[in-house]
């Protein structure tokens, strides 16, 4: 049995210490912050690859984790959904290599129309953490402070194996990764007055606009502020994003303000994936954490191999 370290407790390093457990190998979780206080619980969290460098690998991960996530909803424990909606295509040649993954899609004048999983994050986190738990694997809130491979290996308590699934820290612990930075995401959520169908356009001119119902209430995002570190919400941000959606959606006028928060994006060129003598990166997701966790926690478990 091999000893392994994931540090990070968002949705992808939860999921990387899923499939490593199952696969046998003894698991700790090392995060500075709670999955309840990560960017994931932040996230509309619809499967959709967003801000995130489109490749081959990216396209095998998002697909097995539509499959899995697909699986997953036959359970409402997991507060997994499959929902219809449209992405809204505006551009010529805009990017729908993902749709490869997505069954029944259809093509329409506006946009793709199709069924992806929706996950209401708060409910899943405590969902997986649970099952992580169940699998022995134990978690620890501790800030690293390491700034290199070998600094980090030795704080952690020299594992087989150390998998830095840290989002916008992640390079930070690696002893500085330039090509990584943060895309700031605020949202506000209202009541849901029974809307079941979701929203995306990523080109609106007036700005990133989405609107991703859940049992409660609703997302509506959003921004994709590059290179912004701030984390409060910004009262005339919600606003603007408050008058698109509405004039988006005419049935979210007049509904309550339930909650608001900012998450901030851990985008890169490039998602790394890869491993480099016991360090296993997997990070750089952007907004594509939840399309690809299950996928890239699949290939981690791959690249450290059986316990």
């Amino acid at each position: 049995m091999s000893r392994i370290v994931v540090v990070g407790a968002g949705v992808v390093g939860l999921s990387v210490a899923h499939e490593l457990a199952v696969a046998g190998h003894q698991v700790r979780i090392v995060a500075e912050r709670a999955a309840s206080e990560s960017v994931s619980a932040v996230a509309a969290a619809i499967w959709f690859p967003h801000a995130v460098a489109i490749d081959g690998g990216v396209l095998e991960s998002g697909r097995v984790t539509y499959q899995r996530l697909e699986e997953l909803a036959a359970d409402p424990a997991t507060a997994v959904f499959m929902r219809d909606g449209l992405v809204r295509v505006r551009r010529d040649g805009a990017d729908l290599s993902w749709t490869a993954a997505v069954p029944g899609y259809q093509r329409t004048a506006d946009g793709v129309r199709c069924t992806v999983p929706v996950v209401e994050t708060g409910r899943y986190l405590v969902w997986l953490q649970d099952r992580v738990a169940a699998l022995g694997v134990t978690t620890t809130v501790a800030r690293i402070r390491a700034t290199g491979p070998e600094e980090l290996v030795s704080e952690v308590g020299d594992p087989d194996a150390v998998v830095v699934a840290a989002g916008i820290r992640s390079g930070d612990l690696l002893g500085g990764d330039d090509e990584i930075y943060p895309i700031r995401g605020q949202v506000v959520r209202l009541a849901n007055p029974g809307l079941t169908e979701w929203f995306t356009d990523d080109d609106h001119p007036d700005g990133l606009t989405y609107v991703v119902p859940r049992t409660h209430d609703v997302v509506c995002g959003g921004t994709g502020q590059v290179g912004s570190w701030d984390e409060e919400v910004d009262a005339a941000t919600e606003e603007a994003i408050l008058r698109r959606v509405r004039a988006l959606v005419p049935a979210l006028a007049g509904q309550p303000v339930l909650s608001r928060a900012v998450g901030l994006r851990p985008a890169r060129s490039a998602r790394r994936l890869e491993r480099a003598g016991r360090v296993v990166t997997c990070y750089g997701h952007g907004g594509s954490g939840f399309t690809l966790s299950w996928g890239d926690a699949a290939r981690v478990a791959e690249l450290i191999g059986p316990a």
